[in-house]
């Protein structure tokens, strides 16, 4: 059954019997806790908390929380909390990784350091899911937090990444617009030929289980009026599960586009590790991390 919604997310992560283990990394911060609570309160997760015991404590005091109910594991540094961290991953007390009060590189550097095994040959790379009013389905994005600028390999490795997140998601054949400004190829906009080179890829065989279209510009992968009106045939246009970015700066800017301007509600995970990991920026909102803890609880099953 393909997951249309967050909710249709969050009501599928709370039918899995074997409710996965997560390891929250610096898990003293407020907005973190709030996730964490009511992921547990809605049968989604079980909940190991690293950090700072007294502050954690206190926080799920105040958040109206009996500490005993969950699992606080004590570390006087951010560096203990991480080896502490990866040592549960290693010894399968805990399935799942999330990142609290703590710099995104700082964790990325432990979880790519070649000793603590936690890498998969593939690039690592972030998929975003956005849901809002604007769009008809739930909207997939990457990467939006790893790769600056990558390479053609690279962005292949990326559209593999988010494609198996689709499939786990009930996505059979997603449909993927390799975004660009144009939908011509122009030597001196490399983006181009990224997408024209990873559109054959596909027609070739060589990229399976999705359908790629590009260069495509973000109008027509998205407004099916837009296609109409150019008069742009495809099977992606004004439908697409998966918009591949040509670098991070693009998908920063659109990212925070979808949430600002268009209320867009988030998820995320990184993908290319042996476990799911929730990278979410410290700043953001409660329900967006919450989100993400239901994607990574659902998709955790089959990962």
């Amino acid at each position: 059954m393909q997951i249309e919604s967050f909710q249709d997310l969050v009501k599928n992560a709370q039918s899995i019997e074997k409710k996965s283990r997560i390891a929250v990394v610096a898990a003293h911060d407020k907005h973190t806790l709030q996730s964490i609570v009511k992921a547990k309160k809605d049968n989604l997760i079980i909940p190991i908390l690293i950090g700072n015991e007294m502050v954690i404590v206190k926080m799920l005091i105040e958040l109206g929380e009996d500490s005993r109910e969950y699992k606080i594991v004590h570390a006087r540094n951010i560096d203990e909390c991480l080896v502490i961290a990866v040592e549960m991953i290693h010894k399968h007390i805990a399935d799942l990784l999330m990142k609290g009060k703590l710099e995104t590189s700082t964790m990325m550097k432990v979880i790519l350091k070649k000793e603590n095994d936690l890498k998969k040959d593939r690039t690592m790379s972030v998929v975003g899911f956005f849901e809002t009013e604007k769009y008809h389905k739930l909207l997939s994005v990457s990467d939006v937090a790893v790769n600056i600028y990558p390479d053609v390999e690279r962005k292949k490795d990326i559209l593999l990444n988010a494609v198996k997140i689709l499939n786990l998601m009930g996505v059979e054949n997603p449909k993927v617009a390799l975004l660009t400004a144009t939908e011509n190829i122009n030597p001196k906009m490399p983006e181009t030929e990224h997408a024209n080179d990873l559109k054959q890829m596909n027609k070739n065989g060589e990229i399976q289980g999705c359908i790629v279209e590009g260069p495509i510009s973000f109008d027509l992968a998205t407004s099916r009026e837009a296609t109409r009106i150019k008069g742009y045939e495809s099977q992606v246009a004004g439908d697409a599960d998966l918009l591949l970015m040509p670098d991070l700066v693009s998908a920063n800017v659109l990212g925070k586009c979808l949430t600002g301007f268009a209320g867009a509600q988030t998820a995320g995970l990184l993908v290319g590790a042996k476990v799911p990991i929730i990278l979410t920026s410290r700043s953001a909102e409660a329900s967006d991390k919450y989100y993400s803890i239901a994607l990574a609880a659902y998709v955790a099953q089959n990962y």
